[in-house]
């Protein structure tokens, strides 16, 4: 079925999630056409366009409903930068594009072409398949590890393990050890859920109390006390870049694998989830507030507010209900633990 974008253009960007009133700023030197290529991202296209990404939806004329499902763009298409009757820029797309330049109606295949993701999946794949985070009010409930066949203290592939509280209908499994508990910077009291160490997987073979398991992957060893989640199949939400509808005031609260400072294509954690309206595809400034020292009058040390400076961007694609996982696509130094994230 030959798809076109043209209906995409049905509502006007002041109605549009988050849109903001002043004028779309195309970026410098953007391109009057780009002809979609493997490899290419919605992040990475809008770019090229415009100087603030996460206004895809407004140049696009995109009404709420298409900001979360998207008609998709595939390799082979043409971007094409047009005007409207006001002068105002929006972007249509131009469906089979060939290599001799001229546009002739095509045939795509769900099964043989893929739509260009928002953002890059190698990147982001296993924090999608993955357990990331156990809310706190799961982790009494997750099915355990309780013993091993012949006692073995860690398991590898293949191994037999014996788990309780497991659903009798759930198959495969993702195993796992509880990390340390993720404090909300704001809050240091409370706990907004436990890091999960992804392990491997295991299979159910035999349902019971304790239900029967067989290891078949493993990246890490386990054995007796930890723990395991449903296994997921991972979908990669085809969300467009764009802001919040809201005002958006959060703090990233760790940064993936330990590090104490991240940058561009890192992975951090925020203390805001979907309870707090953040949604995958949502684009967030990143901010740090900085205080700097100096002596007044009579030579006594005071501490002077400088104002918010924003070092970067980020682009959240997945969401818990108190934190969500967002991939840092734009940076202009490092990222670090308590940085802000704001509307941008």
């Amino acid at each position: 079925m030959i798809r076109t974008l043209s209906a995409l253009v049905l509502a006007m960007a002041a109605t549009l999630c988050g849109a903001t009133e002043r004028p779309i700023q195309l970026a410098d030197k953007a391109p009057v056409q780009h002809i979609v290529v493997p490899g290419d991202t919605l992040w990475g296209i809008s770019a090229q366009f415009l100087k603030e990404p996460w206004r895809w939806p407004e140049i696009w004329r995109m009404n709420r409903d298409q900001i979360q499902n998207p008609h998709r763009i595939y390799p082979g298409d043409v971007i094409v930068l047009e005007r409207d009757e006001n002068g105002n820029p929006l972007l249509r797309v131009r469906k089979g594009m060939r290599g001799d330049g001229k546009l002739r109606p095509q045939i795509y295949s769900e099964k043989n072409d893929e739509a260009i993701p928002p953002i890059p999946p190698n990147i982001i794949e296993p924090f999608i398949s993955q357990p990331l985070v156990i809310e706190a009010n799961e982790l009494d409930g997750a099915a355990r590890i309780v013993a091993t066949q012949q006692d073995r203290v860690f398991l590898g592939e293949g191994s037999v393990a014996y788990v309780d509280d497991a659903d009798p209908k759930q198959e495969k499994w993702q195993v796992y050890r509880n990390g340390k508990p993720l404090h909300d910077p704001a809050d240091d009291t409370r706990i907004l859920g436990y890091e999960a160490f992804y392990l491997g997987t295991a299979t159910q073979t035999r349902p019971g109390q304790p239900a029967t398991f067989e290891s078949t992957s493993a990246t890490h060893e386990s054995g007796r006390g930890y723990r395991l989640s449903p296994a997921t199949k991972p979908t990669m939400a085809h969300y467009v870049p764009h802001r919040p509808e809201s005002s958006v005031d959060g703090r990233v609260v760790s940064i993936y694998g330990g590090v104490g400072s991240a940058g561009r294509g890192s992975i951090i954690s925020l203390n805001l989830g979907n309870q707090d309206g953040l949604e995958i595809g949502h684009v967030l400034a990143l901010e740090r507030n900085r205080t700097v020292t100096q002596r007044d009058e009579n030579d006594q040390k005071i501490n002077v507010q400088i104002p918010a400076e924003r070092t970067g961007l980020v682009f959240v694609f997945r969401t818990f209900d108190h934190i969500s996982y967002a991939l840092v696509v734009q940076s202009e130094g490092t990222v670090e633990v308590n940085d802000f994230v704001r509307t941008p």
